[in-house]
């Protein structure tokens, strides 16, 4: 079954916490000094939120998936998407580790499909994925959000996003 997923940039985590928590009518699922997030039933949701080095409002936007045979399903969904997808495998990323595609919608907006294999220690590195930078993605360096100054302004490129 999948689940939408939603991560926030905010600049108060403390607040964030505590308005999220009264919204959802629970606490975080996990929560660590830089990031929280609540897997909320009703609605179907994985809504994350982090202080990283983004700029505040929504990072990115994804669907969860609970099998890697669901993750592979999605493939040419996404691809018919965005033919530029970007896969990472076994990614450490928001204190988990996952496989993933990433692709980018018209409005520039990030969208991550993934499935998580375990929970790690460490939140991860933040790689380009705006404009399809693959030459950043590597199984060196993590992928957690898309970098803001990745986003392109030239309207003239094909693939301006």
């Amino acid at each position: 079954m999948k689940r939408f997923h939603v991560h926030v940039s905010v600049a108060d985590l403390e607040e964030s916490i505590r308005f999220y928590t009264a919204m959802f009518a629970t606490p975080p699922t996990v929560q660590h000094a830089d990031y929280a997030k609540w897997m909320v039933e009703d609605p179907r949701v994985n809504f994350a939120i982090s202080t990283r080095r983004q700029s505040t409002g929504v990072n990115h936007l994804g669907i969860q998936v609970d099998t890697s045979d669901e993750l592979r399903s999605m493939r040419a969904q996404l691809e018919a998407a965005d033919p530029q997808l970007i896969e990472e495998n076994e990614q450490p990323c928001c204190y988990a580790r996952s496989d993933k595609y990433w692709v980018t919608d018209p409005a520039g907006i990030a969208w991550e499909t993934f499935h998580t294999l375990a929970s790690i220690p460490i939140y991860g590195e933040d790689v380009r994925v705006f404009n399809h930078e693959s030459s950043v993605v590597t199984a060196e360096r993590a992928c957690c959000a898309p970098i803001e100054e990745a986003r392109s302004t030239d309207s003239t490129s094909c693939c301006a996003k």
